[in-house]
């Protein structure tokens, strides 16, 4: 169970008006890679000020690819933080979830 996984931090830079004008889009990107099995969960931070993505990938520089495909990073309304951690531990379920991670 040493599968490196990354959470993405996303940080919103522009007012929230530009940010819903990209939400569908972006939406469309969070679902693309849910079904490429590369996303494990994702959603809004409170107070809304951006939002986490947890996810899978090779390595950094995979995910950062990946990532220039959000309509966020494209339009540049948010800044991102890729950190890499390995689980040393988890919960059983967790667990069943790293194990299974293509």
């Amino acid at each position: 169970m040493s599968k490196s996984i990354f959470i993405v931090k996303i940080t919103y830079v522009r007012p929230t008006e530009e940010i819903d004008a990209l939400l569908e889009s972006h939406g469309k990107f969070l679902e693309k890679h849910f079904h490429t099995g590369r996303f494990i969960s994702a959603g809004r931070q409170l107070p809304r000020t951006g939002g986490i993505i947890l996810c899978h990938g090779a390595d950094k520089l995979e995910v950062a690819q990946l990532l220039t495909e959000d309509p966020f990073y494209v339009n540049k309304v948010a800044d991102y933080d890729i950190i890499e951690f390995t689980a040393s531990k988890a919960s059983n379920d967790f667990r069943t979830l790293l194990d299974n991670l293509g």
